[in-house]
């Protein structure tokens, strides 16, 4: 039985060492727009702990919530954490993570973030199997985070004979 009431993924939320850095790489290199801003949070009982599984005296400097095209919103922390800062997960430690923003054209865009000095890893890779059609290439936020471009303007080969597809930021309703 599916969660009562699921509709799908509302925001994604990570931590980020400088908020004000992450802001204007969101709304000045992706075009997200920032929403609205909230912090700081502190808490002197175990509220930290036992609602955010995080060391009760971390402080939440700051949050912001952008709306970035078709598409789940994000929430982006700036936190002080009471017992250090950890690295960057790769995709390869648990909680390892990326998020794929879907673009019409991917050369067009992998071309701009170029030209706005982003570090795109490696080149983009045409997908073969059931994702057959879509291309895609990472790229790193100045923090160190990865994300990825994503297109498949003709879909993917799984489409052919899936009685489910994915859901697609240039067909929302489909």
């Amino acid at each position: 039985m599916p969660l009562p009431g699921l509709r799908g993924a509302e925001h994604i939320g990570f931590t980020v060492p400088d908020l004000d850095e992450a802001d204007a790489f969101l709304t000045g290199v992706l075009g997200c727009e920032r929403v609205y801003q909230l912090g700081p949070f502190v808490h002197d009982d175990e509220w930290m702990r036992t609602q955010l599984g995080v060391h009760p005296r971390s402080v939440m400097r700051r949050l912001s919530f952008y709306r970035c095209g078709f598409g789940p919103n994000f929430e982006v922390f700036e936190w002080e954490p009471a017992d250090g800062r950890r690295p960057q997960p790769r995709n390869s430690d648990i909680g390892g993570h990326h998020i794929a923003l879907y673009v019409d054209d991917l050369d067009t865009a992998v071309a701009y973030l170029r030209g706005q000095g982003v570090r795109i890893l490696g080149e983009p890779v045409e997908s073969r199997g059931a994702s057959k059609g879509q291309r895609w290439v990472y790229f790193l936020a100045p923090w160190g985070m990865q994300f990825e471009l994503v297109s498949f303007p003709h879909g993917k080969a799984y489409e052919a004979d899936s009685p489910v597809t994915l859901w697609h930021p240039a067909d929302p309703a489909r």
